[in-house]
């Protein structure tokens, strides 16, 4: 539908695509309510967005620019009403600084040949060239016979060069298992160097795809696309987005199972690699005792090159396993339109490196950095934390002092104290006793419900879930129309009430109640308020803070503030396998409150846990031997962003039926935003039931012809909604949690029964 011919007249029209706007947005249309959703921008979700790397450096020259002030037309309105402009300039972000360190050179090609390639005869290629990828043809394929067809292709991954040629002989040509010919029957094995490790299809890393079809490892165990396991809740089975051509589906989504379930991905190593540093450093292992691991050398044309690889948050955040955002999505059954990947560790900063935090029993019991005293103390602790409402003699004496007040008294460590306070409370020194115990419950309870950290990303980044809710939106009958905002509110004097909008083209809708962004609302209504600030910075490096096996980790951070006074530092390192970079590199963001420019808080943790190249560009280079054994920073982005979580709705004197969406908080959750979207649907709609499950497209009734589902048509009774959603949870409950990281060892209470499962594709 264009812009400029909409109908004129709606009950809730939505200006921003933020995720409370977005939530709000969905529970609406979902109950019946006709939606209409507009942004100014050109993508959606607004300060939660993700980008590409391109769509990043678009969005950062916006940002630099001069933003110029619409001047509006002379807008007739009837008696008895009077216009109240929004604003049109964007004043969010601030204090942007980029910094780029990886050199535009390109990648240095071999000096000399492959021995392969040398001494076959061009007469004699191998059909493994053609199930290799054209963009990225290998020595070996490009000189092998047509006449011997190998199946070693089926096992490589397409993106990563072998150099196998080097240890094969000159005049015997080789055929993979599974496929010699009878007249050449040689063993590569045999005529392999000793020097050179290989890594067969059996000894894949666990965060990649297992050799058959369909089936994960570990670090993603479902068992067939469109199921959601304990490890990793999917949903609908499809990695990619859908709004993504299909040539960057197939380039983007590595880690996912594809038909031919028999390859690598690119993430792991390569059959034969000469270096065996290089092997260790692939497939995550530490290096060799008394060897220098080799560092990789990243190119920043590389960077622009593989650019569409990159999903990049504005907003840096994580999703509790028993959060609110969680629990609606499985609720409203949202969570189809989207993938997730659980955190795989956390790590804290203490005594100038980093280390792992023992955080489930599992971890406890087989951390080698705890004694077998500090393992008893801890497990004692953190069993009281699961219930500690049972035992109030023990906290109630600290209720006005400070938790680490309270840990003093436990007789821990300051080894646990540590681990306690930063990384599983994750609080301020200076939080009360209270708010410590019962982030430490919550970290607790969310343990074991789809791993063994309390925490999931979703793939492709948080970007991705203000669109899930926009699309439950749209399927129920909301208009989208992005680069189209709201010019004016039209108010009736008499009530103070908003009667209809103005649009960017000049026509008038009615509508019965307006929610928008605080961005939108003008400079003279924001006078006398006061924001807050979060400093954030994106980075992208060369390997991981803590090298380990397997590499592909997705990895919460925690640096406790390092002056007086100062705030703790969130870091949260992305691998590949998350889809928000590309393989070879780490996406990296670190966040914290403000206390002045995004560059001056976040620069000391930046320079202790990063090699900082001197000089810029081109010039870059690492000096020292610290500097060589941390990540080397490729890229790095400062920027403020506007925090308004804390001001209310009254503050900003706008009509009752106008409601204001603050933006993002600098928690690592996002229950503030949940939470605002359900007040101000309850303030719009108080006697409807916010984000009802949807129906799933078999349980949908088309005018009276029966359920589209197994049996439709062949005079079984339809059943009543309410009875589908009831036989359907009954159905679908989750299955029991892993044994072996839930609850610390403190079950569920037993009146409690399991959550729902996600739903799956049938």
């Amino acid at each position: 539908m264009a812009a400029d011919n909409l109908p004129t007249e709606f009950d809730v029209v939505i200006l921003g695509t933020g995720l409370a706007e977005s939530v709000i947005a969905a529970a609406c249309a979902r109950v019946g309510q006709r939606v209409l959703h507009v942004d100014r921008r050109n993508y959606y979700a607004g300060n939660w967005a993700s980008f590409t790397f391109s769509g990043l450096l678009s969005w950062i020259e916006e940002q630099q620019g001069e933003q110029k002030l619409e001047l509006l037309p002379d807008w007739k309105v009837e008696e008895g009403e009077e216009l109240l402009p929004l604003g049109s300039v964007d004043s969010s972000i601030s204090n942007l600084e980029v910094f780029r360190y990886a050199s535009e050179e390109p990648e240095p090609q071999p000096a000399t040949p492959t021995a392969e390639a040398e001494t076959r005869s061009e007469a004699t290629p191998t059909a493994e060239a053609g199930t290799r990828s054209e963009a990225t043809p290998t020595a070996e394929a490009e000189t092998r016979s047509e006449a011997t067809p190998t199946a070693e292709a089926e096992t490589r991954s397409e993106a990563t060069p072998t150099a196998e040629a080097e240890t094969r002989s000159e005049a015997t040509p080789t055929v993979e298992a599974g496929t010699r010919s009878e007249a050449t029957p040689t063993v590569e094995a045999e005529t392999r160097s000793e020097a050179t490790p290989t890594v067969e299809a059996e000894t894949r890393s666990e965060a990649t795809p297992t050799a058959e079809a369909g089936t994960w490892s570990e670090a993603m165990p479902t068992a067939e696309a469109g199921t959601w396991s304990e490890a990793t809740p999917t949903i609908e089975g499809e990695t990619q987005r859908e709004d993504m051509p299909k040539e960057e589906k197939e380039t983007q989504n590595d880690t996912t199972p594809t038909n031919e379930g028999d390859r690598q991905t690119e993430a792991t190593p390569s059959e034969g690699d000469s270096a065996p540093q290089q092997e260790a450093t692939q497939s995550g292992e530490p290096s060799p005792p008394g060897t220098t691991e080799k560092r990789r050398r990243v190119t920043y044309t590389q960077i622009l090159k593989e650019g569409r690889r990159f999903n990049i948050d504005l907003v840096s955040k994580l999703l509790y396993s028993r959060g609110s955002l969680v629990d609606l999505l499985i609720k409203s059954n949202v969570s189809r339109y989207a993938e997730f990947k659980n955190v795989s560790r956390i790590l804290t900063y203490r005594n100038g490196k980093v280390e792992q935090v023992p955080c489930s029993r599992a971890d406890v019991f087989g951390s080698k950095q705890l004694t077998v005293v500090e393992k008893r103390m801890l497990m004692k602790f953190l069993t009281f934390c699961l219930d500690y409402e049972q035992h109030p003699e023990e906290y109630l004496d600290f209720t006005d002092r400070s938790f680490w007040e309270f840990l003093q008294t436990k007789k821990l460590t300051e080894n646990l104290q540590h681990f306690v306070l930063h990384s599983i409370a994750m609080v301020t020194p200076g939080a009360r006793t209270g708010e410590g115990l019962r982030a430490t419950q919550h970290f607790l309870r969310c343990l074991g419900r789809y791993g063994n950290t309390p925490f999931l990303f979703p793939l492709y980044g948080m970007g991705e879930i203000p669109q899930c809710f926009c699309r439950m939106c749209a399927v129920f009958g909301g208009i989208y129309c992005l680069r189209h905002s709201i010019q004016c509110l039209v108010l009736d004097k008499e009530s103070g009430r908003c009667k209809a909008v103005i649009d960017t083209c000049g026509q008038r809708i009615s509508c019965s109640h307006f929610v928008l962004e605080d961005g939108y609302i003008p400079e003279e209504q924001r006078k006398g308020v006061a924001y807050r600030q979060i400093s954030r910075a994106v980075l992208i490096t060369d390997r991981s803070l803590l090298q380990s096996e397997p590499e592909q980790q997705i990895s919460l951070v925690t640096v406790p503030p390092l002056q007086p006074g100062g705030a703790a530092v969130r870091v949260v390192e992305l691998s590949s396998s998350s889809m928000t970079c590309m393989p070879g590199t780490y996406l990296v963001h670190l966040t914290c409150p403000s206390s002045g420019t995004a560059r001056e808080d976040l620069a000391e943790v930046v320079s202790r846990l990063f090699a900082e190249p001197s000089g810029d560009g081109d010039e870059a280079e690492l000096t020292g031997e610290a500097d060589s054994e941390k990540p080397a920073l490729l890229w790095a982005l400062y920027f403020n962003m506007r925090d308004s979580s804390g001001v209310a709705s009254s503050s900003y004197r706008l009509p009752s039926n106008v409601h204001v969406c603050s933006g993002p908080e600098p928690a690592l959750g996002s229950d503030h935003a949940v939470h605002l979207a359900e007040s101000v649907f309850q303030q719009i709609l108080p006697d409807e039931e916010f984000c009802p499950p949807a129906p799933n497209p078999e349980d949908i009734i088309y005018d009276g012809e029966g359920p589209q589902g197994e049996g439709a048509g062949f005079g079984e009774p339809v059943q009543p909604e309410q009875g589908v959603e009831g036989e359907r949870q009954g159905e679908e409950l989750e299955k029991p949690e892993s044994e072996q990281d839930s609850e610390m060892a403190a079950p569920e209470p037993a009146a409690e029964s399991p959550p729902p499962a996600p739903p799956t594709e049938e």
